[in-house]
């Protein structure tokens, strides 16, 4: 029997806020699940691992599901929406999912700051899988399934959608079309091909090796910038260039993928938003060390 896990997503800030050159950027803890370690680790030996982030006694470690809420220039952009509330007690027991609110904790967030879902006029896929985009479809009270945001487009590459499809049952238990099929029965799905300039402020980066057509979300203001990694660099603790979780279909193309992030962001000073981090949302490379090492904002490498 597993004992209550150490870290639990009322734990964690409902909200972070920071300033972006004239953007407000505001991270969602929207919740907590724990995913087994090894698996989020791929081949790094878990003496080592287990040094940064430490197992409970079923080998799962804590990962957050922190979301995006960007107020830009021209539109109020979700990017990812977490697990949502459609799930049943034996998956959520399974992956450890806590993220209860009304209906989750996402939408408490976009709350407490002051908006409601439907002020949301563009949601962000940066893939299909359920922790990423379980939040997109909403179970209402009498059964049925629709938009969580029901004013918003919601935006995936093309390649993404299409395989998200696929049959194969290497990929098929991460993608659940409860999740999207009815955006685009509902002509609310919107896809992109490659790097696209998605809204003033708001780029999408191709960053492929998690999934084949996986994205990263670019943020620039007034000379700053920062960049939302999603599952190329999950959290803090795989910033090495060959720590590379076990769920990647491309690990040598997730290498290459944060490479070239990691050599934009070291010469033109990005700050590196996590996605799964508990502990650490943001901060930015060290300039000063060659290997890749992040300065938090108590050390001076970002906005607190």
């Amino acid at each position: 029997m597993s004992v209550l896990p150490s870290v639990q997503a009322s734990d964690l800030p409902l909200t972070r806020t920071l300033t972006l050159g004239g953007m407000r950027v505001h991270a969602l803890e929207a919740g907590i699940q724990w995913l087994d370690g090894g698996a989020m680790f791929g081949v790094v030996p878990r003496p080592l691992w287990e040094k940064k982030i430490p197992p409970d006694d079923r080998h799962r470690i804590p990962l957050a599901l922190r979301c995006l809420l960007v107020e830009g220039p021209n539109a109020l952009v979700l990017v990812d929406s977490g697990v949502g509330n459609k799930e049943s007690e034996d998956f959520r027991e399974i992956y450890g999912v806590d993220n209860e609110g009304s209906p989750t904790r996402l939408e408490d967030g976009v709350r407490a700051l002051g908006f409601e879902p439907e002020d949301v006029n563009v949601v962000v896929c940066t893939h299909l899988h359920f922790d990423h985009a379980g939040g997109n479809v909403v179970r209402r009270a009498d059964g049925s399934l629709g938009p969580s945001f029901p004013r918003a487009r919601y935006v995936v590459q093309k390649g993404e959608l299409e395989f998200a499809g696929s049959p194969n049952e290497r990929v098929r238990a991460s993608y659940m079309a409860k999740n999207y099929a009815c955006l685009v029965e509902a002509g609310l799905m919107d896809t992109v091909e490659g790097e696209v300039q998605l809204t003033e402020g708001l780029r999408l980066l191709p960053t492929p090796g998690h999934t084949p057509h996986h994205q990263s979300v670019l943020l620039e203001s007034q000379g700053e910038s920062a960049v939302f990694l999603a599952d190329v660099c999950p959290t803090v603790a795989h910033l090495p260039l060959p720590w590379i979780m076990g769920y990647d279909l491309e690990p040598l193309r997730t290498l290459e993928s944060k490479r070239a992030l990691w050599t934009r962001a070291r010469e033109e000073g990005w700050l590196l938003i996590f996605q799964h981090d508990v502990h650490v949302p943001w901060g930015r490379m060290d300039p000063g060390v060659e290997r890749p090492v992040l300065l938090t904002p108590e050390e001076g490498g970002g906005d607190r």
